[in-house]
C-alpha cells in the first residue's frame, strides 16, 4: 500500500538533489542492484524524458515520474527491470509509488491524442488529467474495478488457475466488473461462468492496487453453495478444491490474492482447532 503519509499529486516540477525518482526506460524501472531507487544525476538528461512529472510527495520529499524511449541509453550501474519483478528488491513503500508512476505512466502514453476528435492532448498542470484543446474533451487515469473471491467448502479452498500463470500457480478466482454491475453480481456471474458453481455469504477482504495495466482488486471470501467443478474453456485451465495438506504453489507475496487465502487458510485452521 502506499505510504500513508504520501500525498497524490501530478503537476510540473523543478527536481532537487533528495527527489525520489520514479524513473521508466520503456516500461522497465530503473533501480540500483540493491534496490535503491536512482537520483536525478544517475539519469538520462531530463530534457530528452517523454514525460517529468511530480506524482505525490512523502513527508515533504517529492516523488517523481520520468520515462524514456526504450533504446535510450542509462547508466551502467543501474538495472532495467519489470515492476513485478521490483518487489522484494526495492523498499515495500517504494515499490507502491513505482506503481502509481507506472500506472499514469500508462494513462499518459495511452492519451496523447483526443477520443472524441483525435486532436492531440495537452498535460494538464492542476490536476491528473490531459485535454484537448479543440473540443475540451478531459480524460482521466482509468481504474478497471475487478472482484476477486475464495470460496470455502468446510475446509477446503477452491483455486484455479489461468493459462497465463506462471506454471504450478494456483489462485483465487477474479474477473473484471462489467457496464451496469454491482461487485455482488459480478462476482455470482464470474463464479458460475469460470467453474460452474454457486455461492452465498460473501465477506468484503481487502483491495489492492493492480497496476497491470491498471486494476483495481476487491476481494471477498464466500462460502460455497452448490455445483460441480466445471472449468470455463479458454479462462480457466484448472480448479480444485484444496487443503492445507495438498495446497498448491500461491502467487506472488505482494498480490492480495495471497493474503487472501492464507486469511482462508487462517479460518480453516481456527475452524479445525
Amino acid at each position: 500500500m502506499l505510504p500513508i503519509e504520501f500525498i497524490p499529486e501530478y503537476k510540473h516540477l523543478t527536481l532537487s538533489a533528495n527527489s525520489l525518482c520514479l524513473a521508466f526506460i520503456g516500461d522497465q524501472l530503473l533501480v540500483y542492484p540493491d534496490g535503491r531507487l536512482p537520483v536525478a544525476s544517475d539519469l538520462p538528461p531530463h530534457d530528452g524524458a517523454e514525460i517529468s512529472v511530480q506524482i505525490g510527495s512523502v513527508t515533504e520529499q517529492a516523488c517523481v515520474l520520468m520515462a524514456w524511449h526504450k533504446d535510450t541509453p542509462h547508466a551502467a550501474e543501474l538495472q532495467a527491470i519489470g515492476l513485478r519483478a521490483a518487489w522484494g528488491l526495492i523498499e515495500e513503500s517504494h515499490y507502491w509509488i513505482a506503481a502509481r508512476a507506472q500506472q499514469l505512466l500508462t494513462f499518459d502514453r495511452q492519451h496523447r491524442f483526443c477520443g472524441c476528435c483525435g486532436t492531440a492532448t495537452i498535460r494538464m498542470s492542476r490536476e491528473t488529467a490531459r485535454e484537448c484543446p479543440a473540443c475540451l474533451h478531459r480524460a482521466y487515469p482509468r481504474i478497471s474495478p475487478a472482484i476477486m473471491v475464495l470460496i470455502k467448502k468446510d475446509q477446503q479452498l477452491l483455486l484455479a488457475r489461468s493459462p497465463h500463470f506462471r506454471p504450478g500457480v494456483y489462485s483465487a478466482l477474479a474477473g473484471f466488473v462489467e457496464a451496469g454491475e454491482s461487485c455482488e453480481e459480478a462476482i455470482f456471474r464470474e463464479i458460475y461462468e469460470e467453474v460452474g458453481v454457486k455461492v452465498s455469504n460473501l465477506s468484503w477482504f481487502g483491495s489492492q492496487s493492480h497496476p497491470f495495466p491498471h486494476s483495481l482488486m476487491l476481494a471477498f471470501i464466500a462460502d460455497y453453495v452448490s455445483g460441480e467443478i466445471i472449468p470455463q474453456e479458454g479462462e480457466i485451465e484448472d480448479a480444485q478444491w484444496f487443503s492445507l495438506e495438498n495446497l498448491p504453489e500461491l502467487p506472488s507475496k505482494a498480490s492480495i490474492a495471497y493474503h487472501l487465502i492464507q486469511a482462508g487458510l487462517a479460518k480453516i485452521s481456527t475452524a479445525e482447532a
